[in-house]
């Protein structure tokens, strides 16, 4: 089914809030690299965090007082999603809000520090406050207690297509007549296990920048933050279609299944593509699956300024494509390494009367998957 996007809500690296970090993006802004360095070891990693300021807008709430970073980053931008869909909360309609969550390496975090916690200290000392930041639903039930919302809410675990996955599972849930909205949120917190692992992977690069559409892929830098949209059933921003894509045991699948997804998703006009690119193997497969399907596509990925968030990458390029559709331009496309056979925007650029767009997504862990927007 067709739904609506009523309000987007958006934390990144670069601030949080859709207009002002849109503006950023516009400008060719890039979130500023931070060093993480474990206690135990002597390596370090370049990483995009989330500043300090992006949180002062969130009101103290009991229930956030001992919460994981990426619980305080789905607040935020769960809630300007719904100030922006003017979805005012309260006992009428507590029961007629649905709530998917879309993670991917949240829990692994907290386990790592509660058992480091054992480890240096003794079983006594583990604190029993942090154990259920262990569990991957900690930030879908803490945002719903913060809300109020006594509906539907689940969780998704995946990898960077987890969000664009859980905005399907909001249609299906939209069936029922007795939901009014469902609210999807995707977030994610840095660590530097995260990091060494994707390291180890030959996933991530050290240092900046994300040089996407290379020859070589020479690896991401991960990024945190949150992406919130709300969903409803009448609206001027469409999602008219998704797609669950896929999952693929060999990397030389990825590039058969984005073409059976661009396929389904390009009939009739399409304007752009967002694309999911993050400086690693997958660009090579979604530059193949394009070329040999709408070789004339205007190309745009984020990750070169925001980096890569993994369990909120799929809401944020949704809210890219949402942006760009309303506002008629792209921001300019940053560290582009080699030259493609696709029309890559190297400035601002107009996109006068555009009114359709799609959404790729593939993950580095074998999930795919896409939609497609209009504007009316």
């Amino acid at each position: 089914m067709s739904l609506a996007i009523a309000g987007m809500g958006w934390i990144t690296p670069l601030g949080n809030g859709v207009d002002p970090v849109w503006q950023r993006l516009l400008e060719g802004a890039e979130a500023p690299a931070e060093k993480i360095r474990e206690q135990l070891g002597d390596q370090s990693y370049s990483v995009f965090r989330v500043p300090n300021s992006a949180l002062a807008s969130l009101a103290p709430h009991p229930r956030l007082r001992r919460a994981s970073a990426i619980s305080r980053f789905a607040a935020v931008a769960g809630l300007e999603a719904l100030h922006a869909a003017r979805v005012k909360l309260g006992p009428q309609n507590r029961d007629r809000i649905a709530l998917v969550f879309a993670i991917s390496n949240g829990g692994v975090i907290y386990t790592k520090r509660f058992y480091r916690d054992i480890v240096e200290t003794g079983a006594q000392a583990a604190s029993p406050l942090l154990f259920p930041e262990t569990v991957f639903n900690a930030p879908a039930s803490h945002l719903a207690a913060i809300l109020g919302i006594t509906g539907a809410t689940y969780t998704l675990v995946g990898d960077s297509a987890v969000g664009l996955l859980a905005i399907r599972m909001a249609e299906d849930l939209m069936t029922n007549d007795a939901l009014d909205c469902c609210l999807v949120v995707g977030a994610e917190e840095v660590d530097w296990l995260l990091c060494d692992a994707y390291r180890r992977w030959r996933l991530l690069r050290l240092e900046p920048p994300v040089e996407p559409f290379s020859e070589v892929g020479r690896g991401m830098i991960l990024s945190e933050g949150a992406g919130a949209i709300v969903l409803t059933r009448d609206g001027s921003l469409m999602i008219e279609r998704t797609h669950a894509g896929g999952y693929y045991r060999k990397r030389t699948e990825a590039e058969e299944i984005l073409k059976r997804i661009i396929c389904d998703l390009t009939e009739g006009k399409i304007d752009f593509v967002i694309s999911s690119a993050n400086g690693t193997f997958i660009d090579k497969a979604e530059c193949s699956a394009l070329r040999q399907t709408i070789p004339d596509a205007i190309v745009y990925t984020v990750k070169p300024a925001l980096g890569e968030s993994v369990g909120a990458a799929g809401l944020w390029q949704v809210i890219m494509a949402g942006q760009a559709l309303r506002c008629g331009e792209l921001p300019p496309l940053l560290h582009v390494t080699s030259a493609i056979s696709l029309r890559t925007p190297a400035l601002r650029m107009s996109l006068a009367r555009a009114g359709h767009a799609i959404v790729l997504s593939c993950g580095v862990n074998q999930q795919m998957a896409g939609l497609r927007l209009s504007i009316q």
